[in-house]
């Protein structure tokens, strides 16, 4: 059964209210996930720490995340009220009077980074900034909703969180070496995997509102093991980067492991899978820090 609005009884909806909103819808908990291959790519390319550096991680820090989450929370607003999961750190239920506000709010903040970067930086950053953002809109927007095709839904979600790699390396007009696109598949895989896993735990939500996914039409223990195959080739690809950030593709040990646990589960218990998707949240961090030696090693 969905839970009650947010804002059934009316409750003022005060700038601090919005605030929060706007705060909690954008998944400050994921904000490093978008900058973070930014600013890391940036600087193995041999780019400086300049205005643009600092622009573009600061543009997928905040704008771009209440962006890419807040339309999703928009267009997914039945489903969420379903979900037991949201209204924490994996999402708000957003109040119907914030959508439109949520919609301003991200093109207002993603206009001026943007415009900047295109401004300042090689013409090439023209068109993959332009399939970063198109992305965004087209995993949740009525009318493209690629969210709700399956395999499209893990190739849109995974450009969310590979693209501001290949907008840093675009906007300095560099070309990625052999181990530079091992490094970016290895990346793009692990974020298909990771979006398909995701999607199992909602499961139960997504087909009361009438919302298709990669898991609702695969099942819960074919999306799993799709998953774990998934990780499995991250690993390989990231083998393939370099003496030093070969180490890497021991990264993928951790997210094979936790994944493991539920190989065997079914459609109706698919919301145990939450379990696993609360691990993910930090093995992120864990992961990251462990790869941030590796490429500070590599530089």
């Amino acid at each position: 059964m969905p839970r009650p609005e947010p804002g059934h009884h009316q409750a003022p909806l005060t700038p601090r209210r919005a605030l929060r909103h706007l705060l909690m819808t954008s998944r400050p908990l994921s904000w490093i996930n978008t900058a973070y291959p930014f600013g890391a790519a940036w600087l193995l390319a041999g780019g400086g720490l300049d205005a643009r550096f600092w622009v573009g991680c600061l543009f997928f820090l905040i704008p771009y995340n209440l962006a890419m989450y807040g339309i999703n929370d928009v267009f997914d607003y039945e489903s969420d009220l379903r979900n037991p999961r949201k209204g924490g750190v994996e999402g708000d239920v957003l109040d119907r009077r914030m959508h439109r506000t949520v919609l301003w709010a991200s093109a207002l903040t993603c206009a001026p980074p943007a415009v900047f970067l295109l401004v300042t930086s090689h013409a090439a950053l023209l068109p993959v900034l332009g399939l970063s953002l198109f992305a965004v809109v087209a995993y949740s927007v009525r009318g493209l909703r690629f969210k709700e095709v399956p395999v499209l839904d893990a190739l849109t979600s995974s450009t969310h969180f590979s693209s501001p790699a290949w907008c840093a390396l675009a906007a300095l007009g560099v070309w990625p070496t052999a181990a530079g696109w091992c490094a970016l598949a290895a990346f793009f895989v692990w974020g298909m995997a990771s979006q398909a896993f995701g999607a199992v735990q909602d499961i139960g939500p997504d087909r009361e509102a009438g919302l298709a996914s990669v898991a609702t039409v695969l099942g819960a223990r074919t999306t799993v093991r799709l998953s774990l195959i998934g990780y499995a080739v991250a690993g390989l690809l990231a083998t393939c980067t370099g003496p030093i950030t070969g180490w890497a593709a021991l990264g993928a040990v951790p997210y094979l492991v936790s994944v493991a646990r539920f190989a065997r589960i079914t459609d109706a218990s698919a919301a145990q899978a939450h379990r696993g998707w609360a691990t993910f949240l930090w093995l992120n961090y864990a992961v990251g820090f462990a790869v941030t030696l590796l490429l500070i090693a590599q530089i």
